[in-house]
């Protein structure tokens, strides 16, 4: 039977990593503060935080993060000189990320994993359902995942987590799902997870992309984690947890996603998500599509 459930409005942003995939341009840098076109990869998240219609952010940031800050406080000295300049519209741009959200900070110290990162959130999140978005993953806004999820956790409770077909020889680099259907076209019931199995090994070829939304339990069971794959505490192997046993802190679900996703977590992918939406932007795309097609013309 239908359950009614609390509805979430806190969202927590891991954005502690050292970027190393993109030295030597994060030796100084944020990787989340790497462009994608003209706003940096972190915005992104953010918006579709907000576009949920949650409201409150935290990031759980660590050494080297202070452009982060920087990024979505305001910038007096600048928006003067737009002003004095009558630059509206790149006023408007400067002024609306210090404008999204309340926006917290948290410093996760010693890099100990994803769970690690979560479990920094404890304090500031305290008994309540929360999202996790990570800064790798972009979702299209016209694919509103997170609204999903959201939906699917007031629907069943728990746990959701988005989960996506891959290949099965790629299913290595991804955490992987055991599923079972529901009456729900999009939405499995998770009964079992595991990080970054051997293909030959893994349950199914759903692999779990960067949006979770989480019952508070999740941090109990995150403090008596052991370091599991890579000597990190896998957020993977703590949901595991809630999958084997729904009386801890309720099922795990997850929502099978079909739509548009940008990975900038590794290089090739970076190029390709700047590529696919330059192209769709109406001020940008008429004139790079056509530069595009002269390029692959005369390079093939």
């Amino acid at each position: 039977m239908t359950q009614s459930h609390p509805r979430i409005s806190k969202a927590v942003i891991p954005a502690a990593g050292l970027g190393t995939r993109f030295l030597p341009a994060t030796k100084a840098t944020p990787k989340e503060m790497l462009p994608v076109v003209d706003k940096p990869a972190i915005q992104y998240v953010v918006e579709e935080a907000v576009s949920a219609g949650l409201g409150d952010v935290l990031m759980v940031t660590g050494r080297n993060k202070r452009p982060l800050e920087d990024h979505f406080d305001r910038n007096y000295e600048l928006e003067s000189a737009l002003q004095k300049k009558g630059d509206a519209g790149r006023l408007a741009k400067v002024q609306e990320s210090s404008d999204l959200a309340m926006i917290h900070y948290v410093r996760q110290g010693d890099p100990k994993g994803l769970g690690h990162a979560v479990l920094c959130a404890a304090p500031h999140v305290g008994d309540e359902p929360f999202a996790v978005l990570l800064g790798d993953d972009l979702i299209d806004p016209r694919d509103p995942l997170l609204q999903r999820m959201i939906d699917v956790q007031a629907q069943y409770g728990g746990s959701v987590v988005a989960l996506m077909e891959v290949e099965p020889e790629q299913i290595h680099l991804y955490g992987c799902a055991a599923v079972e259907a529901t009456g729900d076209s999009d939405v499995v019931k998770v009964s079992g997870l595991v990080e970054k199995p051997d293909p030959a090994e893994a349950p199914s070829n759903y692999a779990i992309i960067g949006r979770y939304v989480l019952d508070p339990g999740i941090f109990g069971i995150l403090r008596t984690t052991e370091p599991g794959r890579g000597g990190e505490i896998q957020l993977t192997d703590a949901l595991q947890q809630l999958a084997a046993d729904e009386k801890v802190a309720g099922p795990v679900h997850g929502v099978v996603f079909k739509g548009r996703r940008y990975d900038t977590g590794d290089r090739g992918d970076y190029l390709r998500a700047i590529v696919r939406l330059a192209c769709e932007r109406e001020d940008l795309g008429p004139d790079f599509r056509t530069w595009l097609r002269s390029y692959v013309a005369e390079e093939m």
